[in-house]
């Protein structure tokens, strides 16, 4: 899979080509493999719920599912950007967002409820929950940030690897979605005069889900009539 990735092979040959990665190709591909093995075991975990719900209840919580594996060059560059050696160990150690998957729900309440869903499981470990819903992050970004241990069955051992999940509304992922847009268009910082319109406009939408919100579970709870 990664050896015959045009795009992998360049980026991992170019690195071995500056001596700033010792190792060999083929080990580091069969140690992304594990972190694809990981997106994968979750995404499908997901699915599962996710066709569960259509089947067996009249609301569903998943609206739809996102995953990607960090490129070489990216992970590279972040472990450089840290001062950490770009080794596969030094991957293992210190990154943990390799494997990404992102939920995005319909309403709060939903976020929490994957997210439980999800390390309920056995062969899924909580490491780290970081919770940009109810504390979001100085900028306005809202998001729920769950660390995990995934465990991986191989022919002939179980390994543990880690990834990130993060779960948010459709109406959080609208406004991060925004915010990486001004990033990228200026260089990775949200542009002057934008970061107080950016955090209002956050403000703005999580006063208006939490009414969604309420409204919501008065229809799940049965107590809205047909007048609403």
């Amino acid at each position: 899979m990664f050896l015959r990735n045009s795009r992998f092979m360049e980026d991992v040959t170019d690195y071995l080509n500056n001596n700033k990665f010792n190792e060999s190709v083929t080990e580091f591909a069969e140690s992304m493999f594990l972190y694809g093995a990981a997106m994968k075991k979750v995404t499908t975990a997901l699915e599962i719920f996710d066709n569960e719900f259509q089947v067996k209840s009249d609301y569903n919580p998943i609206h739809h599912i996102e995953s990607r594996l960090k490129t070489p060059r990216s992970i590279f560059k972040k472990l450089e950007t840290r001062g950490l050696p770009v080794t596969i160990r030094s991957i293992r150690e210190n990154l943990s967002d390799i494997a990404g998957i992102r939920v995005i729900c319909n309403y709060i309440d939903d976020a929490y409820t994957i997210a439980r869903l999800l390390t309920d499981r056995p062969d899924i470990e909580l490491i780290e929950k970081r919770d940009y819903i109810k504390t979001p992050k100085p900028s306005g970004y809202r998001s729920l940030h769950v660390i995990v241990n995934v465990s991986v069955e191989l022919s002939e051992s179980v390994v543990k690897i880690p990834a990130e999940i993060q779960i948010r509304t459709i109406a959080m992922d609208y406004w991060a979605t925004l915010e990486h847009r001004l990033k990228y268009k200026n260089e990775g910082k949200v542009p002057e005069g934008f970061h107080a319109k950016m955090k209002t406009y956050s403000e703005e939408l999580a006063d208006m889900e939490s009414k969604m919100q309420e409204i919501h579970r008065e229809i799940e709870a049965g107590s809205v009539n047909d007048t609403l």
